[in-house]
């Protein structure tokens, strides 16, 4: 009889509990969750609480159930929950570009083929359609949040914000006559207008995109920082890159292109520098003073044979690297983060002819919290915890690669693959399900593709 009491008793209180349960917009289950907070937690047979586009919840799935109800139930047994994927460096229209030159220098792909291409080619309506079709593969790809440096960014973003996903989108300001902007003045003046439209959005963060230092003339830099630092805004630059740079810097300035910019104090505030592979000693403890941002990406380095950048050397002095993809045409050709990290683990290794270097849970961080330092966006996104936006994706665990699975780590780095992302949200909203996108109408997208390859292909015959 007491027996029967004590269950009736424990039926009745579980009961009651789950009556007093938090009504939120998602509940999802998952066999494992990769948290990436700074305990690197991994949570088994874990769920999260999504409400109001933040993480009310992640815990054990029967802690989660008791103190959370919704009509949004994912149940994702067979997959693992990670944070979305942040790409800190890429050029995403330009996937309409994507195959036009290959294996061929930076600097003649850039001056013969891109150059003259985008001078033909690019407009608000190229910017928008080739928006939405690189957004099409990150989402897919799992990368939520996007680092992007191109033209008529306002297009931009009013693509990706309609698809939903998060950008910190990069102005270009350039020394010669772009698609958009004729001299670098005038691209100041349209920067400061993206500025003032999106600085308060809960998606777009707008930047300020001064392309190089062997593109932009020193007093288009100096108003780039000035501009960036007014508004509080990231500021996006390429930085030596190539060797030639590098030597082209040294003959005429007698600096390193990193030594350069700490002279013109472009280095002061939130910047992000892409690349960085030509760096000494010195031009690194610069960085690791000033707090800049490296984009490492490694696909594209070795694409151009531009070099390897010192990443291992970068992490040990505390300088904060994320992972990129670079642009869709020539420096790569895919949106695919996932190979990113297993080339950029191996390119390490292989180069200091040590397996230790860069171990899968470190480049894991790279691709994930590590990014969203690099962008200042650590506080909002990079990791699955309490109170940050609900940026995430599933991923499958039913692939023959993922049995057996000892280290969630190196699956995900060395043996996961991109067309295994099932799931995406961002904000807390649904944008894939089960590989399926819901904000983005995919035939329309592939069909004005193929049309601007025509546009394109004419345009360069003449």
């Amino acid at each position: 009889m007491k027996q029967c009491s004590w269950a009736l008793i424990l039926l009745l209180s579980l009961s009651m509990r789950g009556m007093g349960a938090e009504k939120v917009d998602w509940v999802i289950h998952a066999r494992y969750i990769l948290t990436m907070d700074p305990e690197h937690r991994i949570i088994e047979n874990g769920a999260i609480a999504i409400k109001d586009g933040h993480i009310a919840a992640v815990d054990k799935q029967r802690v989660v159930d008791a103190d959370f109800t919704s009509d949004n139930i994912l149940e994702k047994s067979n997959s693992l929950l990670a944070p979305g994927l942040i790409d800190t460096h890429t050029h995403a229209p330009m996937v309409l570009l994507r195959g036009i030159a290959d294996d061929r220098k930076l600097e003649d792909w850039l001056h013969n083929y891109i150059f003259p291409a985008e001078a033909r080619n690019v407009s608000p309506d190229f910017v928008r359609w080739g928006t939405r079709l690189a957004c099409l593969e990150m989402l897919l790809a799992g990368i939520t949040t996007y680092t992007d440096m191109y033209y008529f960014e306002e297009n931009e973003a009013q693509a990706a914000k309609e698809i939903g996903i998060r950008a910190v989108l990069g102005q270009t300001i350039i020394g010669f006559p772009a698609p958009d902007y004729k001299t670098w003045q005038e691209a100041i003046a349209g920067t400061e207008r993206f500025l003032k439209r999106y600085q308060h959005d809960d998606l777009i963060v707008p930047a300020v995109a001064p392309h190089a230092i062997y593109t932009t003339p020193d007093s288009a830099l100096v108003a780039s920082h000035k501009l960036a630092s007014q508004y509080g805004a990231p500021l996006l630059i390429h930085l030596a890159e190539t060797s030639t740079e590098r030597d082209e810097a040294m003959s005429k300035r007698a600096q390193t292109p990193t030594q350069v910019l700490e002279n013109l104090g472009l280095l002061e505030g939130r910047v992000v520098a892409a690349h960085s592979i030509w760096e000494d000693d010195r031009d690194l403890q610069i960085l690791r003073r000033h707090n800049t941002g490296v984009a490492h990406c490694p696909s594209s380095n070795m694409k151009l044979a531009d070099g390897v950048a010192h990443i291992s050397q970068m992490l040990k002095l505390g300088i904060h690297v994320g992972l990129g993809t670079d642009g869709f045409a020539g420096s790569n050709d895919s949106a695919d983060l996932m190979r990113e990290m297993d080339i950029a683990a191996k390119l390490q290794k292989i180069t200091q002819l040590d397996p230790s270097a860069l171990p899968a849970e470190q480049v894991l961080d790279m691709a994930t919290i590590g990014g969203a330092r690099v962008l200042g966006l650590d506080r909002e996104t990079g990791s699955l915890e309490k109170g940050k936006r609900a940026d995430l994706f599933s991923l499958s665990l039913t692939s023959t690669h993922a049995k057996p699975l000892y280290d969630l780590y190196s699956f995900v780095v060395y043996a996961a693959r991109s067309n295994e992302v099932e799931d995406v949200f961002v904000n807390g909203r649904e944008l894939i399900r089960n590989r399926e996108p819901l904000t983005i109408d995919q035939g329309t997208v592939f069909q004005k593709a193929m049309q601007y390859q025509q546009q394109i292909q004419a345009s360069l015959k003449h």
